[in-house]
């Protein structure tokens, strides 16, 4: 396998694209920017555990693979980010990994638009909207929040992520659709969500019993107490 950077490469996709993708980013930016989410990152405690988190998934997606440009392999821990922080903060904290990347070299600029939207604000979309599901569905117990979320909603997050670039490579015809189902696809979303879950659903665990203060969508009182 060779080794290629988290992203994707600046010379797989069309110019159209990545111009598209630069829009997306755009309205990420101005929709955390009105979101008014940012201000939570004023008290101390709180930037210091967001720029923790953030340095912690960054080492972990420099662990990584792949079979072509733009078809990589690695945890990507997005899911933790977003029951940690919430869906704006989880996507911002995704989309300074890739600047910190772009900067070292180990994924291309001309590419951020697209990487934000596909590895930063849709994983982070897909887990929070299993967050809100099962908090109006399912009743408020501690095993359902670790399951549901730590485990299934990563695992699902990671698979919308391999299916969305089966779809953009396929439509923008990079890869052949038969290469990417039989090379790409399964381990994507298959291989990768089932690590993903283990690892994410694990961490959430440990951070419910013993730092529930870092999970700003767990409540205690609320999970575990009179349960």
């Amino acid at each position: 396998m060779n080794f290629t950077a988290p992203g994707l490469a600046a010379s797989v996709l069309p110019e159209s694209f990545y111009l598209i993708g630069w829009l997306g980013l755009a309205f990420l930016a101005w929709r955390w920017l009105m979101s008014g989410d940012w201000r939570r990152l004023a008290e101390p405690s709180k930037l210091n555990l967001f720029l923790a988190a953030t340095v912690a998934v960054l080492a972990l997606w420099q662990i990584r693979t792949g079979i072509q440009p733009g078809l990589a392999f690695h945890l990507y821990g997005i899911a933790a980010l977003t029951l940690m922080f919430g869906f704006w903060r989880a996507t911002f904290a995704g989309v300074l990994i890739l600047l910190a990347n772009a900067a070292f070299g180990r994924s291309s600029w001309n590419a951020l638009g697209v990487d934000a939207l596909l590895v930063a604000a849709l994983p982070a979309a897909v887990s929070w909207s299993v967050y809100r599901v099962l908090e109006w569905k399912l009743p408020n117990h501690f095993f359902v929040y670790v399951l549901g979320n730590g485990f299934f909603g990563a695992a699902l997050s990671v698979a919308a992520i391999g299916l969305a670039t089966t779809a953009l490579m396929s439509v923008a015809g990079v890869y052949s659709l038969d290469y990417l189902l039989t090379h790409y696809t399964p381990y994507a979303t298959l291989l990768i969500s089932w690590a993903e879950a283990f690892s994410t659903g694990m961490a959430i665990t440990v951070m419910a019993v013993y730092r529930p203060a870092w999970l700003e969508t767990f409540d205690d009182a609320k999970y575990i107490q009179n349960k």
